[in-house]
């Protein structure tokens, strides 16, 4: 029996196993499962006995299994749903009115490392070096954001990407960058991975003689909906790479104040940011 959890006190988190205790959570054998112990540590920590707790990407329904083992209400949501209490729904346009989650958390694809399905519209079929994956994961986000209550949490995990003979991909710092346009950051965790192939020495051989890094650690990034919370932007079309977004307008010039003038010499305050 794996041991039951204890409340982290670092962002450093390292899990014996994927599941706690006796009970089931999620599917220990479903490739990219998320460990409960996360959910089991957000959840103590960010949401109350009732609250709704989400999740877009419910996988093998790991997040329902920790919410409801917490005596918390659950929803998830998949286009590849594994069991019967998963609900059909891309995570772009979920089925749900605005406003009504106490927290969302979200595992989403790291690129195209995982197979999902045939699904034309999983964005595990979108590889993280090209636009079109940000933006599908943008449209992610403007949904948590309207599904989130105000002044509630949300947390997604991630890793960051890397192909031999192929540039690194930093999946967890750009969709860190496009969450902070809607949520207050709180706080970011690192997250030591247990996958089975870093237990294989033929993988560290390979990292030692090609000169690159395994992946050790997933981010789990949390962050808080404003209580004042703005209508977020679309997701709009990605510039290439070096093209200029145009001519920012001119800024209207604030007139003197009347009667009163600047000394010679003397420097006067900016009004823009340096």
């Amino acid at each position: 029996m794996a041991p039951k959890p204890e409340l982290m006190t670092t962002t450093l988190w390292d899990f014996p196993s994927q599941q706690y205790g006796n009970e089931r959570q999620g599917d220990k054998n479903y490739q990219g499962a998320t460990p409960a112990y996360i959910l089991w540590n957000l959840l103590q920590r960010y949401t109350r006995p009732k609250d709704l707790v989400v999740d877009p990407m419910a996988g093998s329904g790991t997040t329902l299994d920790v919410a409801r083992d917490l005596g918390r209400r659950a929803l998830g949501y998949d286009l590849q749903p594994t069991r019967p209490d998963i609900f059909r729904s891309d995570a772009r346009k979920l089925p749900l009115e605005d406003g009504k989650a106490a927290f969302v958390f979200v595992d989403p694809p790291y690129s195209t490392h995982i197979d999902y399905g045939d699904d034309p519209a999983c964005i595990g079929k979108l590889h993280a070096g090209g636009p079109e994956y940000y933006r599908a994961m943008e449209g992610v986000l403007s949904e948590i954001h309207r599904v989130l209550r105000p002044g509630r949490h949300m947390a997604l995990y991630v890793s960051d990407s890397f192909e031999k003979g192929k540039p690194f991909m930093p999946i967890g710092f750009e969709l860190f960058h496009r969450m902070c346009r809607l949520f207050e950051p709180v706080d970011i965790v690192s997250v030591v991975r247990r996958n089975k192939k870093l237990d294989l020495n033929h993988w560290h051989t390979a990292a030692v003689e090609g000169n690159f890094f395994l992946r050790g650690f997933n981010y789990l990034f949390i962050l808080r909906k404003p209580e004042a919370a703005v209508a977020p932007p679309r997701p709009s079309a990605a510039r290439p790479r070096g093209a200029s977004a145009g001519p920012r307008p001119e800024k209207a010039k604030r007139p003197p104040f009347p009667g009163k003038r600047r000394p010679p010499g003397k420097p006067g305050r900016s009004g823009g940011q340096g």
